[in-house]
């Protein structure tokens, strides 16, 4: 079957992810012949709007999603539309009750070469979050590991940015069209992902905008793509625990980072340890619970980084920079927000949301009267 069949297949009415891997599993004999073996499978609805496609594609109301896709192929060689069958295809999707039938990409598709592990978070982590996250992203990617994740703010972008700063492979998976950038934050880390070893993946097509029902079913791709997921912070009721239960389902391994008990953003995580989640305290002690590489690391053993018993902190490049006008006005002796206001000539709630982005992204961080500029860049 091609590319454009299992986009058909994917649109017939009646059909879903786990209808349709239901049929392979069934009937696997019968769906290696297109569209024959399918047409005896399918219920009549989807029969019968193959039917049309086939013998008559200008009536058909997929017409229109058809010729997307070949515009969507044509346009650059870094686009592709995965599919079980094609060459690319992550086999560890197939072990989903609900995979997807077809999967938009925009970026390298070596990327799913190494084997990967899911690090998922947070929005709003505390600052030692983000460095834990930087820390495991670039020390994975130095052992040969690519990071999966949801390129969400906090966590999710910290450890993404981190392995590819390292040289390694990223991948996201999106709640939107693979061409949509959200959130908006992360445009140059989305623009990063499609031209540093990165790649950018989405059962949605083209043009798709970002949804909340999206998202939790994005999650089911992350973890379903990766041997593992990791934890970092998350609160008792956050969408990363919902990913963390996913993996459980999938047979996928879930490390958790332990925290205060006083942080309501560990809360979560001690309770992922509660429930037989391994704790976490350093690179190996994920490695130990993974299968052995079994080849050469991704990246020139002499660019790794040196496995150590503890989190690293080593400084990451970040997608804000100096140019930054209020990170300008920003030094080591707090400004107090009133006069970052007068100074801009910007608003308060401007100034307070570009405040917490610096925060997030570990270039400023807030002190006993004012905002200060942080000296290393942490992200």
């Amino acid at each position: 079957m091609t590319a454009k069949d299992w986009l058909v297949l994917s649109l017939l009415p009646g059909l879903g992810p786990r209808r349709i891997q239901t049929l392979r599993e069934r009937a696997p004999e019968c769906l290696e012949s297109w569209p024959e073996g399918w047409l005896a499978l399918l219920p009549r609805p989807a029969a019968t709007a193959l039917r049309l496609w086939l013998d008559h594609p200008d009536r058909s109301p997929l017409a229109p999603a058809v010729d997307a896709l070949d515009g969507w192929l044509a346009a650059s060689v870094h686009h592709a539309l995965l599919h079980p069958g094609h060459a690319c295809w992550p086999a560890l999707l197939d072990e989903l009750p609900d995979p997807p039938a077809v999967l938009w990409a925009c970026g390298d598709l070596a990327a799913l070469t190494p084997p990967a592990l899911a690090i998922v978070g947070s929005r709003r982590p505390t600052r030692d979050g983000l460095e834990s996250a930087a820390a495991f992203g670039r020390d994975l990617a130095g052992q040969g590991y690519a990071t999966v994740s949801g390129m969400a703010l906090g966590i999710d972008g910290a450890a993404q940015r981190a392995a590819l700063d390292a040289g390694g492979a990223s991948v996201a998976v999106l709640g939107c069209g693979v061409d949509v950038v959200y959130p908006p934050r992360h445009e140059a880390l989305h623009r990063r992902l499609q031209g540093e070893g990165g790649l950018l993946l989405s059962e949605h097509p083209p043009g798709t905008r970002a949804r909340p029902a999206f998202f939790p079913r994005r999650n089911r791709i992350v973890t379903g793509l990766s041997l593992g997921v990791l934890v970092v912070e998350a609160a008792e009721k956050s969408g990363s625990l919902v990913s963390a239960r996913l993996a459980m389902e999938q047979n996928r391994e879930v490390f958790a980072l332990p925290g205060s008990i006083h942080n309501p953003q560990a809360r979560g995580c001690l309770g992922l340890i509660r429930q037989g989640a391994t704790l976490v305290t350093g690179i190996e002690d994920i490695l130990e619970e993974l299968p052995p590489r079994g080849g050469a690391s991704a990246i020139d053993s002499t660019d790794a980084p040196a496995r150590t018993s503890q989190v690293t902190h080593a400084p990451a490049a970040s997608d804000a920079g100096p140019q930054d006008p209020l990170l300008e006005l920003l030094s080591e002796r707090p400004t107090p927000l009133d006069v970052l206001v007068e100074l801009t000539g910007q608003d308060v709630g401007h100034c307070q949301r570009r405040l917490l982005e610096l925060e997030i992204e570990g270039l400023a961080t807030q002190a006993v009267g004012g905002w200060v500029r942080l000296s290393g860049r942490l992200l």
